[in-house]
């Protein structure tokens, strides 16, 4: 059974920093892409960023040059660095895994939602204006 659970949501200032972290079990952590989405409320889930398994790396144009993903395949966890963050940023943080393992594709691949099997019950995150 796959559970992926995310941690390191929290109330920061604007232009603060956090990271967040999703820890995965249940499949071969390193075969499958990994995403991170968001939802806000009366919005609905966006994407955020994803890693592929090969550890290429895609990012919402919103998040770009201020977000970082990686992931640690040893540690079966994959990581959300956030910095310069935005009231805009406040939403629900949820981690995702790959319906299928190795798939390599293009960059709007890994925003799909329907891309995604399994997801985490989300972090808060809180950005105070």
């Amino acid at each position: 059974q796959l559970q992926l659970v995310e941690s390191g949501g929290g109330l920061v200032e604007i232009g603060g920093s956090l990271r967040l972290s999703c820890a995965a079990s249940g499949r071969p952590f390193s075969d499958y892409n990994m995403g991170w989405f968001r939802q806000a409320p009366g919005r609905g889930r966006e994407f955020v960023a994803a890693i592929s398994w090969k550890g290429n790396k895609f990012y919402a144009d919103s998040t770009k040059g201020r977000f970082t993903v990686s992931r640690d395949n040893a540690r079966n966890m994959v990581y959300l660095q956030m910095h310069s963050l935005e009231p805009e940023d406040t939403a629900v943080y949820l981690c995702a895994q790959d319906r299928a393992a190795r798939i390599t594709s293009d960059g709007t691949y890994y925003s799909r939602q329907d891309v995604y099997d399994y997801w985490g019950q989300g972090t808060q995150v809180t950005v105070s204006s």
